[in-house]
């Protein structure tokens, strides 16, 4: 990737979203605001004029700021960035570089609880997560508010690292602080492949948010038509008799 024009931010946050919601005679959702304050709006079934991300919110977000890739007046060296960026970035020569001189770096956590792990799923980055795997890095860990990496990767529709993780032996059906799993974060996103991988290896599509959403639910209120269809063929896979 070569060296870029960044400012190294050590602020990180967790790309996640909002189902905290209240569910009465009809589904009320209080959209997120850059405040903290909500405003609720009312959504007993899909509607097409609705936005996505006014259903439901990310709390917060891992940026291009905080993942250290900002451009500046004053340029950085590679050097200059956190291991967690480094991660987050691709930059699998210089992971490694850290590594050899300090492996504790393998395991470190920030102050929300990320590894380089969690952060190289976050973004997609499939060979910093595979490097880290290959030296132990263990992607079981759960971040303060439960924020796991099989969770960030499903979010971001990353099946190749959600299988690879699946594969390391996660727990399929981990939940965060707002009771979402990593199939309703991929339901969400509308990552067809990810519901897939995910389904595919155990996946409970009966879990719900603290909100009441299960993945079938969140489906329908988001219109995504895809994934209902694979959550519908799914569930007469499971009660198909035995031919």
């Amino acid at each position: 990737n070569g060296i870029a024009q960044v400012v190294a931010v050590p602020i990180l946050c967790a790309t996640l979203i909002v189902f905290r919601v209240e569910i009465s005679t009809v589904t009320k959702v209080p959209p997120w605001k850059p405040d903290g304050s909500t405003n609720e709006l009312a959504i007993p079934t899909y509607n097409p004029d609705v936005d996505e991300d006014d259903l439901l919110k990310h709390s917060t977000a891992l940026t291009n700021k905080q993942r250290g890739n900002e451009v500046s007046v004053r340029p950085a060296t590679l050097d200059s960035l956190s291991m967690h960026q480094l991660a987050a970035q691709g930059e699998v020569s210089q992971v490694a570089a850290r590594l050899s001189k300090d492996s504790s770096l393998l395991s470190r956590q920030d102050e929300r609880g990320f590894t380089p792990l969690m952060w190289a799923a976050a973004f997609g980055e499939k060979a910093v997560v595979d490097f880290l795997l290959e030296k132990g890095a263990d992607p079981k860990t759960i971040a303060r508010e439960r924020e796991s990496a099989l969770t960030l990767a499903s979010s971001g529709g990353y099946v190749d690292i959600v299988e690879s993780l699946l594969r390391h032996g996660v727990d399929i059906n981990t939940y965060d602080w707002n009771g979402g799993t990593p199939l309703l974060y991929a339901v969400r996103g509308n990552h067809v492949k990810c519901v897939e991988a995910l389904l595919a290896k155990g996946a409970d599509m009966t879990i719900e948010s603290d909100s009441g959403y299960s993945p079938m639910a969140l489906a329908v209120a988001l219109g995504h038509k895809k994934i209902q269809k694979v959550l519908e063929d799914h569930i007469l896979k499971l009660y198909r008799p035995p031919t």
